[in-house]
């Protein structure tokens, strides 16, 4: 069985080029991971979803063990076989989720109580629980319970609140079966406090993880504060094990944490914009919906080789699939999205191993400033 671990390719500042191994395949790093909270990346089959260059998707605790159930997915064979992804997957412990979707939730020291979503009924999710429902996941991945901060959050809350995670990361420690090829991350909070921070990294350093979260970001603070929580925090993650951050984002912001020595990312942006109509380009976002582009023959980007793109489909065949609320509209732009984000990861692991980064980067920004193909 190969054994979990993270290969340091090569560095360009503190920007990295790494290689995880799973049990289920290797991930290139940087690397975006694609979404599939329910078990699947919606509007789109495995085989499409590989084909945007995803290697690794991520799935979540709370949604799929409320539904179907994570005992009912360990029965019929773990969520590789019940979704037919045969490449790796992460997936994040619950804990957003049930601070964001559930109404009625007391948090203690033992866990947090809550209410479901989809039936009202109630659940009780400890440390120990998300380490057994990922288990029956099986999980390439695991991330341990923490206690999502609020943002805004005082000082002292944030601590109370970084504390309490310390103390849960300890237990998902203890309660995580080792097996080769599978790992457990610990999850770095403090909201926007350095000394925070640097606690929370310490304590997870004691306790000793196959990698490292840094969580709470994204929720509102924006991204100076977000790069200048990561400019504390990244250096003081070990060099030997992979670094993600949890939720993000823009592809600017994937830049910038990159920049900074991150190495896996997650988040909705690309598929969830590409269900609404919004674009992403070498040249920024665009709204297929808008006017200009009803009468558009160029496709959103003349040298990507997405469906959409590589497909002839014209930039007013797309608006007329929006306008007309057709499914094939959605499923073209998430394919388009996916394809734009992997293509930039590709990118940046190409630029770090020729030791170029930095021109990258500025190349990346000024296309970015132009916003858009000049109009025909």
């Amino acid at each position: 069985m190969t054994a979990f671990g993270f290969e340091l390719l090569a560095s360009d500042g503190a920007a990295r080029r790494g290689r995880v191994a799973t049990a289920h395949g290797t991930v290139e790093t940087p690397a975006f991971m694609t979404v599939g909270t329910a078990g699947t990346v919606k509007g789109l089959a495995p085989a499409q979803v590989r084909a945007t260059g995803a290697e690794i998707l991520l799935g979540n605790t709370y949604h799929l063990m409320l539904r179907p159930g994570d005992e009912r997915v360990a029965r019929l064979g773990g969520l590789h076989e019940f979704m037919r992804w045969p490449g790796p997957i992460l997936t994040d412990s619950g804990g957003f989720q049930v601070m964001s979707l559930s109404e009625l939730r007391k948090i203690t020291e033992e866990g947090v109580t809550f209410r479901s979503h989809v039936d009202g009924a109630k659940h009780h999710l400890t440390p120990e629980r998300a380490m057994g429902i990922q288990r029956n996941l099986d999980a390439d991945i695991t991330m341990v319970l923490d206690e999502c901060t609020p943002f805004p959050a005082t000082e002292p809350e944030a601590a109370a609140s970084m504390e309490r995670s310390l103390r849960w990361a300890a237990r998902c420690r203890t309660a995580f079966a080792e097996r080769p090829g599978y790992g457990l991350f610990g999850i770095v909070q403090g909201s926007v406090y350095r000394p925070l921070r640097e606690r929370s990294a310490e304590g997870l350093k004691a306790i000793g993880f196959d990698g490292y979260a840094v969580g709470g970001l994204a929720v509102g603070e924006g991204q100076q504060a977000m790069f200048e929580v990561l400019d504390w925090t990244v250096p003081l993650l070990p060099v030997e094990r992979p670094r993600y951050l949890m939720g993000v984002g823009k592809p600017a912001d994937l830049v910038g944490s990159v920049a900074r020595g991150i190495d896996m990312f997650d988040c909705v942006l690309p598929t969830r914009s590409g269900r609404t109509g919004q674009a992403f380009t070498r040249w920024g976002s665009l709204n297929i919906k808008n006017a200009r582009h009803q009468e558009d023959t160029r496709p959103l980007d003349p040298d990507c080789r997405c469906a959409a793109c590589a497909g002839g489909f014209s930039r007013a065949y797309l608006h007329h699939l929006f306008k007309a609320g057709e499914m094939l509209g959605p499923i073209l732009l998430t394919q388009h999205n996916l394809t734009c984000y992997q293509d930039l990861m590709a990118a940046m692991r190409g630029a770090i191993a020729e030791g170029r980064f930095a021109a990258f980067q500025a190349d990346f920004a000024a296309l970015q400033a132009q916003g858009d193909l000049p109009p025909l």
